[in-house]
């Protein structure tokens, strides 16, 4: 079971990580506070979903530490590097609270949003200082497409491997069946 770190201290924003980022991931930073990710926002109460960006496979962005986001969003995603996986967990106060809740939201919901962290990048029109961090973001995204191609090489080599040794247990299986047959034997 994955461990549940209460990022506020008050039960108001819980994260679990699903799925960990590699050691040397990016993170959101002052030279990097723009992010990229994907979500799926679900009712606590009772599991519908609400909103996602995986239906129609988009990229919400935004600036952390602007407010405009949910706090539990900017509280949790300070806390995230690229390619992690991690599932919030707000309580109103965190979420939309009275003010601003859509209307297919109740005021007081609980809300759970499995969030991706795709990518860190610097502000439009920033400094060169922040051109390595930009650098090390696009090194970041390089290296995950690399790793999820070799990884689906991986696996379609095990499925190759898999389907030989099935018909080579088939074809031992046939041969098996049939035996000595007219003719075998003979020459002795």
């Amino acid at each position: 079971m994955a461990e549940t770190i209460d990022l506020t201290g008050d039960g108001g924003v819980l994260k679990t990580i699903v799925r960990r980022p590699k050691p040397d991931a990016v993170a959101p930073s002052e030279s990097l506070p723009l992010v990229d990710v994907h979500y799926e926002g679900t009712l606590a109460e009772t599991g519908e979903v609400f909103d996602t960006t995986h239906e129609d496979n988009t990229i919400f962005s935004f600036e952390i530490g602007k407010g405009s986001v949910i706090k539990a969003w900017d509280v949790a995603l300070r806390t995230m590097k690229v390619g992690e996986i991690a599932k919030i967990t707000c309580k109103s106060g965190y979420a939309y609270g009275s003010a601003g809740s859509p209307p297919e939201i109740p005021p007081d919901a609980t809300l759970i949003f499995e969030v991706e962290l795709l990518a860190c990048r610097p502000r439009k029109g920033s400094s060169v200082a922040s051109a390595s961090d930009e650098r090390a973001r696009l090194d970041e995204l390089k290296r995950q497409r690399e790793l999820a191609a070799a990884q689906k090489e991986e696996e379609k080599k095990k499925r190759e491997e898999a389907k030989a040794a099935a018909a080579a247990r088939i074809q031992a299986k046939l041969e098996s069946k049939k035996g000595p047959g007219k003719g075998k034997g003979k020459g002795k």
